[in-house]
């Protein structure tokens, strides 16, 4: 008799059969890999100015144009990746560590502990994510240390609330009071059963977190209020490119179609990801195993 696989081997497998979601995590890790090595990549600095280069069509030399200052745009694009992929992990990390805590502890103990936290969480889901960020910039200050900071918090209710759902469920499962009756204290409980079964919802919730992340921080820094200029930001590139769109095409469309394709990418794994870790989904695909 073969042993049984371990449980991430075996969704690992799963995922592997979904060619949508092995596309995007390919996409995704593409740019992953262009982001932590974006200055081996880009072929310039995407800083230097150079007038008389500037407006450039898409050429050999240039192959996603220049901007309006001479910048080679295929140079900011892939800097801008870095920066993207930042705010977008760090912000969703914040979201993830608090909103998780938060649903953890309310779902958990239930009763006025729930009540409380919850009605925080509400407070904070009422408001327009976009809204939301702006009001948090308003107090930092724009830039994208703070931009991180303010996705970060609009993102937590949204975790706290899945997290506490899946708690709910779980908690009074027949492992749970067994350990609970041999004297298992709240910490164990907590980390060692309730939430490593409570996971799934929470780590697809990551992958499409992730993308509106992304879809964040380029409204923002197209506002004005995230990374600041000259440093390069998908969202920064869309508004410098705004007003150039009759002449110069090339100056939104790739930092635009790299938002597009990133997105999607985390959205499509997202979903690979629900299918494989739902147990009737996971059933179906395993062969009825």
């Amino acid at each position: 008799m073969r042993p049984e696989r371990p449980r991430w081997r075996e969704t690992l497998g799963l995922l592997a059969r979904n060619p949508t979601a092995v596309v995007a995590a390919g996409v995704i890790t593409l740019v992953v890999l262009v982001a932590v090595f974006d200055d081996l990549v880009a072929p310039t600095d995407g800083l230097g100015v150079s007038i008389p280069d500037r407006l450039l069509p898409p050429s050999l030399a240039h192959p996603f144009g220049t901007d309006e200052l001479g910048r080679d745009v295929l140079s900011r694009v892939v800097l801008g990746a870095s920066v993207s992929l930042r705010v977008g992990l760090v912000a969703v990390g914040i979201s993830l560590l608090v909103g998780t805590t938060t649903g953890l502890v309310a779902g958990f103990y239930g009763r006025w502990v729930d009540d409380v936290l919850m009605r925080v969480m509400d407070m904070l889901f009422a408001f327009p994510a976009v809204l939301l960020a702006i009001a948090v910039l308003a107090v930092l200050g724009p830039g994208t240390t703070n931009a991180t900071i303010a996705i970060g918090v609009v993102y937590i209710p949204i975790f706290a609330r899945v997290t506490r759902s899946s708690v709910l469920s779980v908690r009074e499962e027949v492992y749970v009071r067994a350990s609970r009756s041999v004297g298992a204290g709240d910490l164990r409980l907590l980390v060692r059963h309730v939430l490593p079964n409570a996971a799934p919802p929470v780590i697809v919730q990551t992958s499409v977190s992730l993308a509106f992340a992304v879809l964040s921080e380029a409204a923002l820094s197209f506002l004005g209020l995230g990374t600041q200029p000259p440093s390069p930001s998908w969202g920064l590139m869309l508004a410098e490119g705004r007003g150039f769109i009759q002449v110069a095409w090339w100056m939104s469309v790739f930092p635009g179609l790299a938002i597009f394709l990133l997105v999607l990418s985390f959205n499509l794994l997202g979903d690979g990801l629900r299918d494989v870790l739902d147990p009737r989904q996971r059933t179906a695909m395993g062969g009825g195993r």
